[in-house]
């Protein structure tokens, strides 16, 4: 259950408030409360999500918290720490961060998770529930992370299994994590005849598990689908697309940086004859080799 309260330790900061926009209840602090209309106008929105149709999300809340250490603190530490928001759909609720990114779309991310949750009664996968929202939410510059990921560009693609576990890793990790996962939800689209989502998720609304609506929708095993689309993973983001992409001006700007140290080392021998008196005979531009014994002045 959730508290709203000021926090501890910080008497400036005057209680929460609710404001009522239509079915959206929206909660947030005074500094916040322009925000949270228009929010909460947002949240109430119908949104046409992918293979699920056209809904409106009907009674929710939508708490607005100023930063990380509140969400934290409301969430009992299940959020993330670098995490911009949270969805809890068995309490209809959503909390977002105030002072992080483009709130619209993460607003969207959540409310693609209440949406599925809602019309899906089945349990499914972390790496399909986070993969869903994103691309609900047409987070298409996530890509960019795999584009640039010298580890993917190796060929070194979690299982679904380490997928769900790097979801909730770090940052850095999470990144590229989300960026699989909604690689992995669009290749499960593109695997039907239809090359939607609508088959699946009309067989988990149905009631059937998820490997099971795997299968119907793609003719393949969830093993089988997770090795075909590592296979796609690599194939599409390879070392040859990582150069491509941007990565390959990082190894360019180490190979001019070690010429450059090259350059230097071979010139010391210079400077220090000359900070020593010598006269060093210069090059021969044409070719011919000059006699380097010094010459004392």
């Amino acid at each position: 259950m959730l508290r709203l309260a000021a926090g501890p330790g910080d008497p400036s900061q005057a209680p929460p408030s609710a404001i009522t926009v239509g079915q959206v209840t929206v909660v947030a602090w005074p500094a916040q409360a322009a925000l949270a209309v228009d929010l909460g106008r947002e949240a109430g929105r119908s949104v046409d999500w992918p293979g699920l149709g056209r809904s409106i999300p009907g009674a929710i809340r939508l708490i607005i918290v100023p930063d990380g250490r509140r969400l934290d603190s409301l969430t009992n530490g299940r959020a993330p720490h670098w995490g911009a928001a949270i969805a809890l759909p068995e309490n209809r609720t959503i909390l977002l961060r105030a002072d992080q990114g483009d709130l619209i779309r993460t607003l969207r991310h959540e409310l693609a998770h209440l949406a599925l949750h809602e019309q899906v009664p089945v349990r499914v996968p972390l790496w399909f529930d986070e993969g869903y929202a994103a691309w609900a939410a047409g987070e298409w510059d996530r890509f960019r992370a795999l584009e640039l990921n010298v580890a993917v560009a190796r060929g070194s693609i979690p299982t679904f299994t380490a997928l769900d576990g790097a979801l909730r890793s770090s940052a850095s990790t999470a990144e590229v994590a989300y960026a699989l996962a909604v690689s992995a939800v669009a290749e499960l689209a593109r695997r039907n005849p239809s090359g939607t989502l609508r088959p699946l998720l009309a067989r988990l609304r149905g009631g059937a598990d998820f490997d099971a609506a795997v299968v119907a929708s793609t003719g393949l095993s969830l093993d089988r689908f997770e090795g075909e689309w590592r296979r796609v993973i690599k194939r599409r983001y390879s070392l040859g697309a990582w150069l491509v992409a941007g990565g390959g001006w990082g190894v360019l700007a180490l190979i001019l940086w070690g010429l450059v140290r090259l350059r230097h080392r071979s010139d010391r021998t210079r400077r220090d004859a000359l900070d020593h008196g010598w006269n060093v005979a210069p090059e021969d531009t044409n070719g011919t080799e000059l006699d380097p014994t010094p010459q004392r002045w």
